[in-house]
């Protein structure tokens, strides 16, 4: 018997593992993919530019045609730039889906938690396509999705350093640090509650995170070094101990660089 019991605890743990690598492996391939994107994206407007090469309602800003392919640029976006900070956290939620004696619902469970998270952010993505058709209507926006007035970089250079130092980022901060704290408080069970669960932590996550976003529009909505950058930064910001230091300082820079467009 305890020969059967060895064997059923070893199946048991070799399963355990395996999800884990399944759910590894599957992040993986999302974020690469979406970064191959943003990359063929990026490449097509440099070679063919913005206009050319579009069907004239696409170049139409509030054409559903134009819009969809903003909103989709957006949303695919923020898979590759959030993933890979959320990830620690769905392979957390995974391991105490497993501790709760639901195996069977480890993976679907994972990607529901993960599908809520991406939810908050396709929010975002939806209020920033909204902002940059306003800003393209008020001719605030170079073809190359950059802002084309240095008082308008300036504001948003500044919010975006203030904001690192408010209250409502660090609480935002915190929650998405201490991802262990976060699920032991939200726990709730089911595929309801896995979503559910999940849309809340990526709400504290658009709450850290969504004044960096906007940088982009004076960076250049589609530069990938600076998309790259703005990933980065959120990845050592949430996972890294000296994370507080690093966010001060990138405040400080922000708001300086911001200063100086003003001179």
């Amino acid at each position: 018997m305890g020969g059967i019991a060895s064997s059923l605890d070893s199946g048991i743990e070799a399963t355990l593992r395996r999800d884990r690598w399944v759910v590894a492996a599957s992040l993986s391939l999302v974020i690469a993919l979406a970064w191959l994107y943003l990359w063929y994206d990026a490449a097509m407007m440099s070679q063919i530019g913005p206009v050319d090469g579009l069907a004239p309602e696409a170049t139409n800003a509030l054409h559903p045609a134009a819009l969809a392919m903003t909103f989709a640029m957006w949303s695919i976006m923020m898979v590759g730039m959030m993933l890979p900070s959320a990830a620690p956290t769905l392979l957390l939620y995974g391991a105490l889906v497993r501790k709760n004696g639901e195996r069977d619902t480890v993976l679907p469970a994972v990607w529901i938690f993960t599908g809520g998270y991406l939810a908050a952010w396709t929010a975002f993505s939806f209020a920033a396509t909204v902002l940059q058709v306003a800003l393209e209507q008020a001719a605030l926006l170079t073809p190359m999705m950059e802002t084309r007035s240095n008082g308008l970089s300036a504001a948003i250079l500044i919010a975006a350093g203030v904001y690192q130092w408010l209250p409502l980022k660090q609480a935002c901060l915190r929650h998405c640090r201490s991802p262990l704290q976060f699920l032991v408080a939200h726990w709730r069970g089911g595929k309801r509650g896995a979503f559910r669960m999940g849309a809340e932590h990526g709400v504290y996550c658009v709450g850290c995170c969504w004044a960096l976003m906007l940088v982009l529009f004076v960076a250049g909505v589609m530069n990938l070094l600076w998309v790259a950058l703005i990933a980065a930064f959120v990845l050592v910001e949430k996972l890294l101990p000296a994370s507080k230091f690093t966010a001060r300082l990138a405040s400080v820079a922000l708001i300086a660089i911001g200063l100086f467009r003003l001179i």
